[in-house]
């Protein structure tokens, strides 16, 4: 069947014989290589090379100089710009997803490999993670954890929001965040510690006051949970006042549609040890109730989890070495791609990291991959013979 791909029409920065390999076909090279379990530049050429067959008869390529050595990929993509290349995954993604729904969690993490020899300059991506669907809608990437706020208001300028809930950590708990993120079209629960002093604090007293002297005639919510795992049992109570007129009016009035105040009471017990933690947070006026307070704040973690802790254990990305240039920041985007297209195959019963054995060995389930990651996609540069 047809199918086009988003990746067509890269800007090809190289000059003369370095221009040997076709730039889009070496990128669709990358992408079926790591979705096949190469995790770095020497196993994408490796499997490449032995895939040389299978990559002319799948996309009618003629290959004549063969497949390009791991040098020639590391170099292609450390030249390719990294900002173009999330742009064009950030369509693709879109394509994929269509309307986004329910919690979309901003966080960082930075990638352990990726710093030059002699430097402790790390590559830093900020990333947009659908929570519910499982996929990452955008990254951005940055030099250095901190510029990690640069990168989050950079995301919000290309997202559309609407119907979404968005969350972030302590950091993206700025006034223009939350002005940003409700031009978007979304409402946000913002994390609160002492980076906004003033409103920490007037945050903090409220809720010690209201729970010793009671909240008045304000209307006060509340929820609790209990999870119970290998001996340690944590209880969450949650508490959301959809009222801020409390407030002072100047700090009230600096966050836009600020709706609601939440605290979040962790008890986690284990053995006879108790700790008890108290983390407190602001919503816009969307979030209208303790159970949406409660879903946005505990599933704003599944980006750790769902994300980060797949990308280290699935892809090693930690491991990879991907220093110069954007190579290291392509490579992250690579990655994005193939765990989007592993969570589009909702047919399949395997692990993750199985899937990607499995399509390494049987070319059927490869083919089915590539026609589910292609056929989101839409350009004339590729034909798939799936």
């Amino acid at each position: 069947m047809g199918s086009t791909l988003s990746f067509s029409g890269l800007p090809d920065k190289r000059r003369g014989p370095a221009k040997r390999y076709v730039l889009m076909e070496t990128v669709v090279m990358a992408v079926c290589a790591t979705l096949c379990g190469a995790d770095n530049w020497a196993e994408v050429a490796d499997w490449c090379r032995d895939r040389q067959e299978w990559l002319r008869e799948q996309f009618g390529w003629a290959l004549k100089g063969g497949t390009p050595s791991h040098d020639t990929f590391g170099d292609i993509f450390r030249v390719l710009d990294g900002s173009v290349f999330e742009e064009r995954f950030r369509q693709w993604v879109a394509g994929l997803v269509g309307v986004v729904e329910g919690v979309v969690a901003f966080d960082g993490k930075t990638l352990r490999g990726s710093g030059k020899k002699g430097s402790n300059e790390l590559l830093h991506r900020v990333t947009a993670y659908a929570v519910g669907s499982g996929l990452c809608l955008a990254q951005e990437g940055t030099c250095g954890k901190g510029h990690e706020l640069a990168g989050l208001k950079n995301l919000l300028e290309v997202l559309i929001l609407k119907g979404c809930i968005a969350t972030t950590d302590a950091l993206g708990c700025q006034t223009e965040v939350a002005e940003k993120i409700v031009d978007r079209g979304g409402d946000y629960v913002l994390q609160v510690k002492d980076n906004q002093k003033n409103l920490a604090e007037a945050i903090r007293e409220f809720f010690e006051e209201g729970n010793q002297a009671g909240f008045g005639r304000l209307n006060v919510q509340r929820f609790e949970e209990i999870e119970k795992d290998h001996g340690r049992i944590e209880t969450r109570r949650y508490t959301w006042i959809h009222d801020v007129s409390w407030m002072d009016k100047p700090m009230r009035q600096a966050w836009k549609k600020l709706g609601g105040v939440g605290m979040i009471e962790s008890v986690r017990e284990i053995g006879n040890t108790v700790h008890t933690e108290h983390r407190y947070a602001i919503g816009s006026s969307g979030v209208q109730t303790v159970a949406m307070f409660a879903n946005a704040s505990r599933n704003h973690w599944g980006i750790e989890n769902g994300l980060h802790w797949t990308l280290d254990v699935v892809f090693r990305e930690d491991h990879c070495r991907a220093r110069k240039g954007h190579s290291a920041r392509n490579f992250s985007v690579l990655r994005k791609f193939d765990l989007a297209t592993l969570r589009k195959d909702e047919d399949s019963k395997m692990g993750l990291r199985r899937r990607r054995v499995h399509a390494d060995r049987h070319q059927d389930y490869r083919e089915s991959l590539i026609s589910l990651a292609f056929s989101a996609t839409a350009s004339e540069d590729i034909m798939l013979s799936v």
